[in-house]
C-alpha cells in the first residue's frame, strides 16, 4: 500500500512558447503560499535528457545554478531561492535523465524481480517517487513542469502529476496554466487561440487547469478575459492577468493584488494561518522600480553571444544580486556588458571604462577573453574604478597583479598555458591524481565551502557589517575546478595583495577564498560565487560593499567635475 502524504500541490505548467516567465511565476506563488503562513518549496520538472545542468551551454539553457548541497541545477531553481530566500536541494530539479538513469540502473541491478519494464509503472513511478522526497516535511510543494503544454517531452510527467493527484485526491492539487497572449504586428490585436490551443493540450492529459495567468506585452482586457473563460469553462476571477512588469519582484504583487494566493488556498481546501504583510517586499520594489539615484556597471565576460541574439541570462544571477543590494541603498544600478575579446582586438576601447562606476569579471572557463580581462582588471586597478571579480574573476586578477605588479612575465593559468613559468593558478597534487583516474567529478569544488576571514580586512567588515555581529567563517558557493597556486601566494602578499579568506582542506591544504587590495577604493575578489545567496532583503555583503563603492565613486567624480568646472556624464 501506498504510503499517504499531507502535502498539497500547485501545478504550473506553460503553453504557446518557452521562456514566457512559468519560473517567476512559480516563485511567486510559492512567496505568496510563504506569506500566508505555510511551509513551502518548489520543485522544477525539467524534461531533458540531461541528468543535470552541469553540461549545458549558458548561452543557450542560461546560467547553471549551483545550490548549497553541490547541484548543478537549472537557473529556475536561482529564481525560486531569491523569491523564497531559502536554500532549496538539487532533489528538487528532476530532469528526464535522472528518472531514466535510476529505473535503467534498477532494472540492471535486478531490483524489479524479472518483470518487463515499461513507461507505466515504473518510469510514471520513479517521477512519483522523486516529487515526493522533494515535497516531504512540506505543507505545500510548487511544482513547475519545463517547456510547454503539447512537448512530447512532457508526457511522463504530466501523466505522473495526474496519477499522483489520483492517489492523493483533488483536494490535494491546483493546476495553474502559465501562458503567453502575442499581439501580432500586422493586425495589433491581442489573440487567444494559442491559448485555447495549451488548454487543449493540457485537457488531452485530463489535466483542465483550475487558474490560468495570461501573460502578455499589454494588459488583459475583458473581451479577451470572456473569450477564454468559455473555452477553458473557468469563471473570470480565475483569469488572472500578468502583463509585462519593470521588475520580476513586482509579480507577487500583481498576483495579490488579484487575490490569487486566497483563491488557491480556497481550492485547496486551506485556511490562512498568518496575514501577509507585503510592506517591506513593496519598498524595497519600489526602491527597484524607482531608485534615489544610479550608478553604472560594466560586466566583462564572454557568455553573451548566441547567433544574431544576446544571451545575458549567463549571468543572471549576478544581475539580481546587484539588483538586491541596490534595493537597500536605494539605488539603481544600469549594466552595461562587454565581450571581453573587444578588449583583446582594440586597445582603444579600454578608455570607454572610466565612464563606469564599476566593473565586474564574472566566473567562466577555457580561455576566450581572457586577456581581455586582464587587461580589464588592469585598467580597473590602475584607474581607482570599483572592481569585482567572481569565480574566476579572482583568479584572473590573481594572474594580473602576479604580471604587472610583481613581474612574474606570462604568469597564468595551466588551464590555458599549461608550460607558463608562473603557473599562478593550477589544479592541486591531489586533483592531479583524481584526472589522471578520470575521476573528474572529484576534482570540482561544487557547493558551499567553508571560508575563514582574516580580522579586520575589508571582506571581513562587509561580512561583519551584513550580520551586525562577530563574524570570522562564511559559506559561500563554489564551482571551479582551478585554485590559487599555495606556492605563490607568499610572493604576491609581499608585493601589496591580500588575501583576507581562506579554506582549508581535508589534507590540509590552505584554499584562497578571498581577495582584496587595501589601498584601493574597492578591489575585492571571491573563488566563491556569492551571487547565488544573495535575495530580496538579505543582499550578499560583497555585492552591497561593491555597489556602495559605485555610489560613492559616482559622487567622487561628479565632486572633481564640479570643482574643475567641467561635466561629465555617468
Amino acid at each position: 500500500m501506498k504510503e499517504k502524504i499531507n502535502t498539497r500541490f500547485v501545478v504550473v505548467a506553460g503553453g504557446v512558447i518557452s521562456g514566457v516567465g512559468k519560473g517567476v511565476a512559480s516563485g511567486s506563488i510559492g512567496k505568496i503560499l510563504k506569506e500566508y503562513g505555510f511551509n513551502t518549496t518548489l520543485i522544477k520538472i525539467d524534461p531533458y535528457m540531461n541528468y543535470d545542468a552541469g553540461t549545458l551551454r549558458p548561452t543557450e539553457h542560461g546560467e547553471v545554478w549551483v545550490t548549497e548541497d553541490g547541484g548543478e541545477i537549472d537557473q529556475d531553481l536561482g529564481t525560486y531561492e531569491r523569491f523564497m530566500d531559502m536554500s532549496i536541494p538539487k532533489k528538487n530539479n528532476i530532469t528526464s535523465g535522472q528518472v531514466y538513469k535510476r529505473v535503467i540502473d534498477r532494472e540492471r541491478a535486478g531490483d524489479y524481480l524479472g518483470k518487463t519494464v515499461q513507461f507505466i509503472p515504473h518510469i510514471t513511478d520513479e517521477i512519483i517517487d522523486r516529487i515526493k522526497k522533494a515535497a516531504e516535511g512540506y505543507e505545500l510543494a510548487v511544482i513547475e513542469i519545463g517547456g510547454t503544454a503539447g512537448d512530447y517531452e512532457n508526457v511522463p510527467f504530466l501523466f505522473a502529476i495526474k496519477a499522483l493527484e489520483r492517489e492523493l485526491g483533488a483536494d490535494h492539487f491546483a493546476h495553474v496554466l502559465v501562458t503567453y497572449l502575442p499581439v501580432p504586428a500586422h493586425i495589433d490585436e491581442m489573440k487567444t487561440k494559442p491559448t485555447q490551443q495549451a488548454i487543449r493540450l493540457l485537457g488531452e492529459h485530463g489535466i483542465l487547469p483550475d487558474f490560468i495567468v495570461c501573460r502578455s506585452q499589454f494588459p488583459l482586457d475583458e473581451i479577451r478575459k470572456k473569450k477564454i473563460e468559455e473555452f477553458a469553462h473557468l469563471p473570470a476571477d480565475r483569469i488572472i492577468a500578468a502583463p509585462d512588469i519593470s521588475s520580476v519582484y513586482h509579480m507577487p504583487l500583481e498576483l495579490e493584488q488579484q487575490k490569487l494566493g486566497a483563491k488557491l488556498l480556497k481550492e485547496l481546501h486551506l485556511s490562512a494561518t498568518h496575514t501577509p504583510d507585503w510592506t517591506a517586499w513593496n519598498e524595497r520594489v519600489h526602491h527597484i522600480e524607482n531608485p534615489a539615484q544610479k550608478v553604472s556597471v560594466a560586466i566583462i565576460g564572454k557568455y553573451l553571444a548566441n547567433g544574431s541574439f544576446s544571451m545575458t541570462d549567463s549571468y543572471t544571477s549576478i544581475c539580481h544580486a546587484l539588483i538586491h543590494a541596490g534595493a537597500e541603498l536605494n539605488t539603481g544600478v544600469d549594466i552595461t556588458w562587454i565581450d571581453a575579446e573587444r578588449f583583446e582586438t582594440n586597445l582603444d576601447a579600454l578608455e570607454e571604462l572610466k565612464s563606469f562606476n564599476g566593473i565586474i569579471i564574472p566566473g567562466g572557463f577555457g580561455n576566450t577573453g581572457v586577456e581581455g580581462k586582464i587587461k580589464a582588471i588592469t585598467y580597473a586597478r590602475t584607474h581607482g574604478i570599483p572592481f569585482m571579480g567572481l569565480c574566476y574573476g579572482l583568479q584572473l586578477a590573481t594572474i594580473e597583479f602576479a604580471r604587472n605588479v610583481c613581474g612574474m612575465e606570462g604568469a597564468h593559468t595551466t588551464e590555458v598555458d599549461a608550460d607558463t613559468l608562473y603557473p599562478i593558478i593550477d589544479v592541486l597534487p591531489l586533483q592531479k591524481e583524481l584526472l589522471k583516474a578520470h575521476q573528474y567529478g572529484g576534482t570540482m569544488r561544487l557547493g558551499a565551502y567553508e571560508a575563514t576571514l582574516t580580522s579586520g580586512s575589508r571582506v571581513h567588515a562587509l561580512y561583519q557589517q551584513q550580520s551586525q555581529e562577530e563574524v570570522s567563517v562564511v559559506y559561500e558557493r563554489h564551482r571551479h575546478r582551478y585554485e590559487v597556486n599555495p606556492e605563490f601566494v607568499d610572493q604576491l602578499q609581499a608585493k601589496g595583495l591580500t588575501f583576507s579568506g581562506h579554506h582549508v582542506r581535508s589534507d590540509g591544504t590552505k584554499l584562497m577564498e578571498f581577495l582584496e587590495l587595501s589601498e584601493h577604493p574597492f578591489f575585492v575578489a571571491t573563488q566563491a560565487h556569492p551571487e547565488f545567496k544573495s535575495r530580496l532583503g538579505n543582499p550578499n555583503p560583497i555585492f552591497a560593499g561593491f555597489v556602495s563603492a559605485c555610489t560613492k565613486q559616482k559622487s567622487d567624480v561628479a565632486f572633481a567635475s564640479k570643482d574643475a568646472g567641467i561635466h561629465i556624464s555617468v
